[in-house]
């Protein structure tokens, strides 16, 4: 993996979204994978920005991580 591919691996890891498997347990983004171990610690930093910046713009401060939580315990989804 080239330098220049980082920032793009790093934007696809970066969003709340996770797939899951078929029994249901949330699996890693496939480009967390492959990510440089140096590049994790940047990944972690942006998430965190992300879901900051998600709380300040949701009407009730919940970031898209929270919102996910509560749909899959409330069985939305």
């Amino acid at each position: 993996m080239s330098d220049r591919e980082t920032p793009a691996l790093i934007e696809a890891a970066v969003t709340a979204f996770r797939e899951r498997d078929r029994e249901g347990r949330i699996v890693p983004p496939s480009a967390w994978w492959d990510l440089p171990p140096e590049a994790l610690d940047q990944l972690y930093r942006e998430q965190s920005f992300a879901r900051d910046v998600e709380r300040a713009t949701d009407p009730a401060g919940e970031s898209g991580t929270v919102k996910a939580v509560l749909a899959r315990i409330l069985g939305r989804r």
